[in-house]
């Protein structure tokens, strides 16, 4: 299992939001290409990065720091947060990013993702968001009425390979994973699933080890690596452990 240490953008600084709202950010770092330096030394295998100003305006807004990070790192880096056409895809693409997220889109224009898809396969993973069952867009500030499984099972059919699946209210709360839902979508479907909210803890990463036959692939851990609670080399070691 992939353990992903996830760096947020907003402002220009790395932060973390309480169950994505903006009026609750805590900022860990003016300079998030340190701190993506700083994972890459301790053995993060890959980085997950969120231009959150950009997930809420819906089109780009800190992709010079993306860039940068990209450009500073050896290690591959995932990225999201607003990438909702093909030119956004393709810019944040040729920067040296291994594979974007969408979000938004996969709710507004399937057609769009499925073009992508056809277009840069493994490139693209979609994020799912879900606010008690449902899917949250825009920010995670609007809630749909399609249920996160319906809309998995709809990326699986035009081909979609890979999602990262958030519960919105356990992400930044420290309360551990939906591991249930997490479970109940890699199991219903054939989707790599990655993990994501709220994983506060080395017992919830022993969680998710025990449902990774289910294809569970990795885990996106934020807030717990910024607060101490969980450190990172000892949780590397764990997966290697269970190799």
């Amino acid at each position: 299992m992939l353990l992903l240490p996830a760096i947020d953008i907003r402002e220009g600084q790395c932060v973390r939001l309480y169950q994505g709202r903006k009026e609750e950010t805590t900022v860990y770092s003016e300079e998030p290409v340190a701190v993506a330096k700083l994972w890459e030394r301790m053995g993060a295998p890959m980085l997950h990065v969120v231009d959150l100003d950009a997930a809420f305006s819906g089109s780009p807004q800190n992709l010079g720091v993306i860039k940068e990070i990209t450009e500073s790192v050896s290690v591959p880096v995932q990225v999201g947060g607003g990438i909702r056409s093909m030119e956004t895809i393709e810019e944040v693409l040729s920067m040296g990013v291994k594979r974007v997220i969408l979000g938004t889109i996969a709710i507004n224009n399937q057609k769009l993702v499925e073009e992508a898809v056809k277009e840069f396969g493994e490139g693209i993973v979609v994020g799912i968001d879900s606010k008690n069952g449902y899917v949250a867009v825009e920010g995670w500030e609007a809630t749909t009425h399609k249920g996160a499984l319906q809309l998995a099972r709809e990326m699986e059919d035009i081909g979609v390979k890979r999602i990262v699946f958030t519960d919105t209210t356990r992400d930044g709360t420290l309360q551990g994973p939906n591991l249930e839902f997490t479970r109940e979508l890699a199991e219903k479907t054939s989707l790599k699933v990655i993990a994501s909210g709220g994983i506060s803890s080395m017992d919830d990463i022993k969680r998710l080890l025990s449902i990774k036959k289910y294809g569970i692939e990795g885990a996106i851990i934020g807030k717990a690596l910024y607060t101490g609670n969980i450190k990172l080399d000892e949780a590397l070691q764990l997966l290697k452990e269970d190799e």
